[in-house]
């Protein structure tokens, strides 16, 4: 990963806030701080709601309407996954909705890493783990979900200074016995298991200690037409049991 890529994401400014009291300011401010120490760790963003967005988005015109729908409904990491050509327009609308933490999902190279830093992506998730996307990826700061299918995969991922992973495919994988098997030798580890999760499953996923999350792509359906009902299935999932 070239040193400019890091410099831009460590370089970005943090927003502050005044008030007219100093003692609630430097108190206001203490608590922005925190929040955003908070969003720059990949265990903050997973434990922002129990269930993080996986979004596939053809229309940037959609890509606000649908954030500030999630928003409202109490979900405010969304991952937008690079399967469609306007995916990075999409992240780049999306990071403009206040309470909004967009990421990039299904990152499966450098080049793809540099552009969704570039188009506003605050973490970024890949469906696997290479040496070749995950050295960059931590190199550049940014936090950093891979997906991991087995043994091999997480102590790849712990070799290389890691310790939360995405779970992926969830269910093609042996489902929850499969990752509580794993979970057991890997228990300092946490994950969000991803594929095949659906509302009706969710609270048995939650319900492994190890897991801080779980990916769903059931909130915000591929064709939108109803935004009203994103934010209803955006509240069902963010009063899960994390």
């Amino acid at each position: 990963m070239d040193s400019d890529c890091g410099s831009r994401w460590a370089s970005r400014p943090k927003r502050g806030r005044t008030c007219s009291s100093p003692g609630r300011g430097r108190r206001a401010w203490a608590e922005h701080s925190s929040a955003e120490a908070t969003l720059n760790d990949i265990a903050g963003i997973m434990t922002l709601a129990p269930v993080i967005p996986v979004l596939v988005i053809d229309d940037a015109a959609q890509a606000r309407p649908i954030a500030e729908a999630l928003v409202a409904g109490g979900i405010r990491a969304l991952e937008v996954t690079l399967r469609t050509p306007a995916a990075l327009d999409v992240i780049a609308e999306m990071a403009k909705v206040e309470g909004a933490v967009v990421g990039a999902g299904t990152v499966t190279n450098e080049a793809q890493l540099k552009s969704a830093i570039d188009a506003g992506a605050r973490f970024i998730v890949s469906p696997g783990l290479t040496e070749a996307l995950g050295k960059p990826a931590i190199a550049s700061g940014i936090p950093f979900l891979p997906g991991t299918a087995n043994a091999a995969d997480i102590m790849f991922g712990m070799d290389l200074g890691l310790s939360h992973f995405k779970f992926f495919p969830a269910e093609a994988n042996g489902g929850i016995p499969a990752l509580k098997a794993l979970a057991a030798p890997f228990y300092q580890c946490r994950f969000c298991p991803t594929g095949g999760v659906s509302l009706a499953s969710a609270p048995d996923w939650l319900a492994i200690p190890e897991v801080l999350c779980v990916g769903g792509s059931w909130i915000v359906p591929r064709k939108v037409e109803d935004y009203a009902a994103i934010t209803t299935a955006a509240k069902a999932a963010s009063q899960l049991k994390a």
